[in-house]
């Protein structure tokens, strides 16, 4: 069975009502991302941070895969499929996809602030000021802010090498560190690249660009490749 690795970014996760980081006025929801989404915010304002990151969560309750997520899970008939994406939704999983791995963590965990490995599942709870771990440490949303380390990026990594077809969905090529996974994919094999700002680029080998929305491009693809 050959293998597909996916690598997911906003555009994805936009068509479903899900509001990216990078809106036009720079601003996410009215704050500045420097607010809302760093270490330091989280040291400033924790309950504007917390606040901020139950709203998302409550958002994310109200939405629902769309059908780039419903067609990647379709493929597992077929394939071996890994899902590796930047967004913090569970869309992917809603979706049917039973591979995912999260580079920038989940909305639907908390995490202590004193020891990174205890996390919890809280589905589209809100995490309050003096909800603690077990240890009595404050829990703080499990994603991972600008600024801090990408603690799975080479595990990611090293199932970009392991590909025979690899997708990157809805994400710029620009964006670093995840950016870079594509480098880590053998050259041979062939490459899609979906995304309605795509433009073709010669760095990399065996690249199809597909200039669509995910949820036009994406069941296209997945059929062709279906039908193999």
């Amino acid at each position: 069975m050959k293998t597909i690795v996916v690598l997911t970014g906003a555009g994805i996760s936009a068509e479903s009502g899900i509001k990216t980081f990078r809106d036009s006025d720079g601003l996410w929801e009215e704050h500045r991302i420097e607010d809302v989404a760093t270490y330091d915010a989280w040291i400033k304002n924790q309950n504007l941070v917390l606040e901020f990151y139950n709203q998302r969560r409550r958002q994310l309750a109200t939405v629902q895969p769309n059908a780039a997520h419903i067609a990647l899970a379709k493929l597992e008939a077929k394939y071996q499929v890994y899902i590796i994406t930047q967004n913090v939704d569970n869309l992917h999983e809603r979706g049917g996809s039973s591979n995912v791995l999260h580079l920038h963590g989940e909305l639907t965990k908390a995490r202590s602030t004193c020891d990174e490995d205890l996390v919890y599942d809280i589905g589209y709870k809100d995490i309050l000021p003096g909800d603690k771990c077990k240890n009595g440490s404050q829990l703080r949303p499990h994603i991972v802010w600008f600024g801090e380390a990408v603690p799975l990026i080479m595990d990611a990594a090293t199932l970009v090498k392991k590909a025979d077809i690899l997708m990157v969905i809805g994400t710029s090529l620009v964006v670093y560190p995840a950016a870079g996974l594509i480098n880590y994919a053998p050259s041979h094999i062939p490459k899609y690249y979906i995304d309605p700002n795509a433009s073709n680029s010669s760095c990399f080998t065996n690249l199809t660009v597909i200039k669509a929305k995910a949820g036009d491009g994406v069941p296209g693809l997945v059929e062709r490749l279906m039908n193999n």
